[in-house]
């Protein structure tokens, strides 16, 4: 089989892994590790992002009945996470491919030396010809650390491994331009060229109440990567040989083509590592020119400031209704931003007593993420 794409990453939901029931569907995650397999032997390499810690917890101890606490979640995810692993290794072990592991947290794509670290392990895993196994950390994770769902999760694999694809496989068979559970004329939208509010509107939740991510954060999780250069499709867990037919070209679920000119490396961090710390309301002018003219923001166009951070925080950087439309690094701490906020370049260091250049977030430490965003 031919295929255009180098490098793979393929998330599985808890849907698709367990089929909608309360156990992982072993039956089913061979047919998945052998379509991956092919792939790989096929010179595709392939990084798979797997759910399903919890549930194989609750499995492996009978069901036990926990209060819903973030310990007992913990508790599940640790008992769960060797099991989740053992079942991969045994079924890719089938194919001659040997596996290794990945637990991250946020932590772990906020600080640049562990992300280059993190992106380092990944590919000397894929020189081996392993196939590298990547979940978030729940067992120690707590909701400040956590990335929240493997959506999210596999589009920033994608970026740390420099993938072309990234594949996100659920229960839905892809994006419809109607909820299909309610309306029987809803019809599968084969492909996406741009993200707007109104394709957000289409983004439901999950059926299964199995899993943390639904339709609304595979989306977000396509427009991470796309803007990376990572092409994306969401499709169904249970489609025949779904896996080989969206490498492969075929159209499988819903394709987001990705930006024609893709973020280098340091913008991808920026926009997939480290969580914001705060947020500068902009007046029009300064979103214009963050968001229309390619410039730098200056001290000059922001209304406000949100939030307690240093310098060298991200932030985003919003239009005056509070819209996201930028994610940048600021070059001046939170007191010393909102002391400056609206005042020109040229009072920055009698206000301060020293300034770090006109740029409060310059252009080469920022994403912008909509144009137009007045």
């Amino acid at each position: 089989m031919q295929s255009g794409y180098r490098r793979v990453v393929v998330k599985l939901g808890t849907s698709v892994l367990t089929s909608g029931s309360k156990c992982l569907d072993k039956a089913h995650m061979v047919e998945l590790a052998r379509q991956m397999a092919a792939m790989m032997k096929a010179g595709v390499e392939v990084v798979l992002v797997t759910s399903g810690a919890i549930a194989a917890g609750r499995e492996h101890l009978n069901y036990p009945s926990l209060p819903d606490t973030m310990a007992n979640k913990q508790l599940l995810a640790a008992v769960g996470q060797s099991q989740l692993i053992l079942a991969w290794s045994q079924l890719f072990s089938i194919y001659g491919l040997h596996v290794g592991q990945l637990l991250l947290t946020r932590a772990d794509l906020h600080d640049r030396e562990r992300y280059l670290n993190a992106r380092d392990t990944l590919n000397a895993l894929l020189a081996q010809g392993i196939v590298p196994i990547i979940n978030e950390n729940d067992a120690v994770a707590t909701a400040e650390i956590k990335v929240g769902d493997n959506d999210n999760l596999s589009a920033r694999a994608a970026l740390l491994c420099d993938a072309d694809l990234l594949l996100l496989l659920t229960d839905q068979k892809g994006l419809f331009d109607a909820d299909p559970r309610n309306n029987p004329n809803a019809r599968l939208i084969p492909e996406v060229q741009h993200i707007d509010d109104s394709l957000r509107l289409l983004a439901g939740g999950s059926v299964s109440g199995l899993g943390t991510g639904g339709m609304a954060t595979k989306l977000q999780a396509a427009d991470i990567a796309r803007r990376a250069g990572v092409e994306v499709v969401i499709a169904s867990g249970h489609h025949k040989d779904v896996i080989s037919g969206a490498i492969g070209g075929e159209a499988v679920g819903t394709r987001f083509l990705a930006l024609e000119s893709p973020l280098e490396s340091r913008k991808q961090w920026i926009l997939a590592g480290p969580k914001a710390h705060g947020r500068i309301l902009l007046d029009d002018g300064a979103v214009s020119a963050v968001c229309d003219k390619g410039r730098s923001l200056l001290s000059k166009g922001i209304i406000a400031v949100e939030g307690k951070f240093e310098r060298g925080a991200t932030l985003e950087l919003c239009n005056s209704s509070g819209r996201v439309i930028a994610r940048g690094m600021c070059r001046y701490g939170a007191e010393a931003l909102a002391a400056i906020a609206g005042k020109h370049s040229d009072e920055i260091e009698a206000i301060l007593g020293y300034d770090y250049g006109d740029a409060v977030v310059h252009r080469n430490d920022m994403v912008v993420l909509e144009t137009g965003a007045i």
